[in-house]
């Protein structure tokens, strides 16, 4: 699924980062969801030796703010890379 044209639609977001593991890394990756108001549906990460896989979703966002929090992920220290997947919202599908 490709962003929509409304900023203000909804959309499934996944996070998918991968970083060098260290102290603080995974508060430092909930900072641009915190400052948005927003909390996520779901984290998960694992330490692969010397780097942190994690994976950070949210149900329903506001598709604007989608390739903001990538670009403010990819921003933080210590970040090798960003893969966004979007879907149709959670909410979309429940009320289907």
């Amino acid at each position: 699924m490709s962003v929509p044209s409304d900023p203000a639609a909804p959309v499934a977001a996944r996070f998918l980062v991968l970083a060098d593991a260290s102290p603080g890394l995974l508060s430092r990756l909930l900072q641009p969801f915190a400052k948005r108001d927003l909390t996520p549906d779901a984290m998960r990460a694992a330490r692969q030796g010397e780097v942190m896989r994690a994976e950070i979703a949210l149900h329903a966002v506001a598709a604007g703010y989608v390739p903001l929090i990538a670009g403010n992920l990819g921003q933080v220290v210590g970040v090798r890379g960003v893969q966004t997947l979007l879907s149709e919202a959670e909410e979309d599908r429940l009320a289907a």
